[in-house]
């Protein structure tokens, strides 16, 4: 287990091995060189049921934990960047994703959220999307700090359970807890 300092990542971790995932933790204290390029390091390779692995870079929000209806999903470019460029070193078989970890304020309504749990006395819900999706869907959030974000409405439809995403075809309608 690699040694983490945000409580997202943690709980992330925790996450996945509550419920079985296999899954390597990257060290974020070695800082990848590829080409004369230094690359951010993404936080997981998530091993998938069927289809793709994934590799995981874990973005965490906090959240009412009474709507969905704004959920905050910005990164900046180079997070996408260098996402995509780790999808291509590692090639066939791996898809990036980013997995978006929101702390809700107290436990939210079963019918907010398909994927919640419960770690160190913070409740977290957790969806994912493809690398490749929010690519296609993302706008400009700010020129100044060069972020990015997904419209509500589109990250609505492109964003997932976790479990979806690693080949275990979770029941939308049916809300999983930890």
């Amino acid at each position: 287990m690699v040694q983490r300092r945000f409580h997202y990542d943690r709980a992330f971790e925790y996450y996945l091995r509550a419920k079985a995932i296999p899954y390597v933790g990257v060290d974020e204290a070695r800082k990848a060189l590829y080409g004369p390029k230094k690359l951010k390091s993404f936080d997981f390779v998530v091993y998938a049921r069927a289809g793709n692995n994934l590799l995981v870079d874990v973005k965490g929000r906090k959240h009412s934990g009474r709507s969905r209806r704004q959920l905050d999903n910005w990164v900046t470019e180079d997070d996408i960047k260098d996402l995509q460029q780790w999808q291509r070193v590692f090639g066939q078989g791996f898809s990036a994703a980013l997995v978006f970890l929101y702390w809700c304020e107290a436990q939210p309504p079963d019918a907010l959220f398909h994927e919640i749990f419960e770690h160190d006395d913070r409740w977290y819900a957790v969806l994912g999307v493809p690398l490749d999706q929010y690519r296609k869907h993302m706008r400009p959030r700010s020129a100044k700090w060069k972020t990015v974000h997904v419209p509500a409405a589109d990250f609505g439809r492109i964003a997932h359970p976790l479990d979806t995403l690693l080949g275990g075809g979770v029941n939308p309608a049916a809300s999983t807890s930890v």
